[in-house]
């Protein structure tokens, strides 16, 4: 079965969460590529600079570094080809209904997903 997406980035600030959820994207074949990163700043400059071009982003609601949300506001600031198109879910064991309700009135969030992600949500993503 070929692979869902090309190119998938995780951003989150937890090795832990990185290692599961990279584990679940790898044995669920959902992207060809995974790239991880702790740090959200570094994200923001690989995707600045055009070094990664992924078709889907799983972003930490809550870092120390930077929000999500924070995120999200500079994401819009970065010249992209088809960044409409890129679809972000948020990731989040957060249960602040505030956190769901600014992901979901982001244009650029997809859906909000609880930690940890499960392979019934990578096969809704998919489909």
């Amino acid at each position: 079965m070929p692979a869902c997406y090309k190119t998938c980035l995780l951003i989150d600030d937890n090795y832990i969460d990185n290692f599961v959820t990279r584990k679940i994207l790898e044995n669920s074949k959902f992207a060809e590529t995974i790239i991880v990163y702790q740090s959200p700043t570094d994200a923001i400059k690989a995707l600045s600079d055009g070094g990664i071009k992924p078709e889907v982003i799983f972003l930490d609601v809550r870092m120390p570094q930077m929000t999500g949300f924070e995120f999200l506001q500079e994401f819009e600031a970065i010249p992209m080809d088809n960044k409409e198109k890129v679809k972000i879910f948020m990731l989040s064991s957060s249960l602040d209904p505030t956190d769901m309700s600014n992901s979901l009135n982001n244009k650029y969030v997809a859906q909000f997903l609880h930690k940890p992600l499960t392979q019934e949500a990578l096969e809704e993503i998919c489909t």
